[in-house]
């Protein structure tokens, strides 16, 4: 067995056009988040969670911010190649976890579908969790959003 951990944060944008997506899910009437992809850091946390755990490194190694072609691409896409190079590696995921960390919106409506969306794509069972920072920092005055996340990869396929 092997686990690996993720972490990402992404800055609230100033575009107040830009979709806010998390766990592969758009939610509604929320300010999106600065960032080369579609800025999803629960997604991006778990991609890097499975890189870690697969030791092939991060996220940014695989899909770097200097490459257009990734320019608003959505995170659906990065967890689907990242499953593909889990994969290659003869690697199965058993579990992961997703902690997202929001003074603001609300998730707990959408903790759900985000679970279903996650483990649809990874083949195996995604949690996901919110929490706040009681207000401290950036990311509890709501100039950001923060992820975590944790996979559990097993190596005896």
């Amino acid at each position: 067995m092997r686990i690996g951990h993720g972490v990402d944060v992404h800055k609230v944008s100033d575009d107040p056009s830009r979709p806010l997506w998390l766990g592969l899910v758009a939610i509604p009437d929320a300010p999106g988040l600065d960032g080369h992809s579609d800025a999803d850091v629960a997604t991006h946390a778990l991609c890097d969670a499975l890189l870690g755990a697969a030791n092939l490194g991060d996220l940014g190694r695989h899909f770097p911010d200097t490459d257009n072609s990734l320019q608003n691409a959505p995170s659906r896409h990065l967890l689907e190649a990242t499953m593909i190079l889990v994969r290659a590696q003869g690697l199965d995921v058993v579990s992961a976890d997703i902690t997202i960390i929001a003074e603001r919106p609300r998730l707990a409506n959408f903790m759900s579908t985000m679970s279903d969306e996650l483990t649809a794509v990874v083949g195996a069972l995604v949690t996901v969790k919110a929490t706040t920072v009681e207000g401290l920092g950036a990311l509890g005055r709501a100039e950001g959003i923060g992820a975590t996340a944790v996979a559990l990869l097993d190596t005896s396929s």
